[in-house]
């Protein structure tokens, strides 16, 4: 996969953020020909374009390892983010953290976003993906419930999601 490469759903595109994509984002101005949703992007979103950026100088670009505008196919409208928090480990394990705007909640955008990632991930031989959400986030638990993760351990205040396909039951 290259950073021109997009992943597609029938509603959105996954489009790979490069270096100066996040640097945008960071800045709060979106490039030349290309369309913020309001709200876009959230303080999350700032926050993960940063960690990028960060990962970027330390230890180069981790694409396809990276983050991903979310943009409605319709328009081009980048509603929210999705993507990795680092490379896989040895075992083959990645964490993956998502958001929307508000106006595109409640739409099915952030499950169908997750389950083009999951399936992404899934055929890059990732082995396992970990997600979080706080306990009072029904809408997040349900896109990773919705996406075929399951539950696996809560605390009082994050519930912890995983998809595995190390083996055949899907069992740790």
């Amino acid at each position: 996969m290259t950073m021109d490469d997009d992943l597609a759903t029938p509603r959105l595109l996954l489009h790979a953020m490069s270096v100066t994509d996040a640097e945008h984002v960071v800045a709060g101005a979106p490039p030349a020909g290309v369309r913020w949703a309001l709200g876009y992007p959230s303080p999350g979103d700032k926050g993960a374009a940063m960690r990028f950026l960060t990962t970027c100088e330390g230890i180069g670009d981790p694409s396809p390892f990276g983050l991903y505008e979310i943009r409605l196919r319709e328009d081009g409208a980048v509603i929210g983010g999705v993507g990795f928090h680092r490379a896989p480990d040895e075992r083959g394990s990645v964490t993956i953290g998502y958001g929307l705007v508000e106006s595109a909640r409640g739409k099915g955008y952030a499950s169908e976003a997750l389950r083009a990632l999951l399936r992404f991930a899934r055929d890059q031989g990732v082995t396992q993906v970990l997600g979080d959400a706080d306990a009072d986030n029904i809408a997040s638990q349900h896109v990773m419930t919705a996406a075929g993760m399951r539950l696996v351990a809560e605390d009082a205040s994050v519930k912890y999601y995983l998809i595995d396909w190390g083996d055949d039951d899907g069992e740790e």
